[in-house]
């Protein structure tokens, strides 16, 4: 049976001393990074503070940071497009789209390779 390892060299954390785990995100076509206090404190973002900067910094620059692959929507009858972070939004888009204009929308995710067709249903 292995030994287990030895712990006794290891020093941990002094309880006083300040823990900096305040998220931060990239942006290699900016040459920037940058650490997310202001969705945290300003915002009060919470868990979605990554989310909000992304998109915050894609309506503002017109591409996302590093690491982040949205869902797109895209008519491919007329110019309406659009991009959201989690997929159930951009389903929920491209169905909503197909239905009322009976156009057929691409819904794709580069991440994942997912590219596919929401069609309009039939009455």
């Amino acid at each position: 049976m292995p030994t287990p390892p030895d712990d006794t060299d290891r020093t941990p954390p002094a309880l006083d001393e300040p823990v900096d785990d305040t998220p931060t995100i990239s942006c290699s076509r900016c040459d920037r990074t940058w650490e997310l206090t202001y969705e945290l404190e300003t915002l009060y973002a919470g868990n979605q503070a990554f989310e909000q900067f992304a998109l915050d910094h894609k309506r503002h620059t017109g591409h996302f940071p590093d690491d982040v692959s949205p869902w797109v929507v895209d008519c491919e009858q007329c110019p309406d497009t659009d991009a959201y972070l989690d997929e159930r939004p951009a389903r929920r888009w491209a169905e909503t789209h197909a239905r009322h204009t009976s156009h057929p929308v691409r819904l794709s995710y580069a991440a994942d390779d997912i590219d596919l067709v929401v069609t309009p249903e039939s009455p």
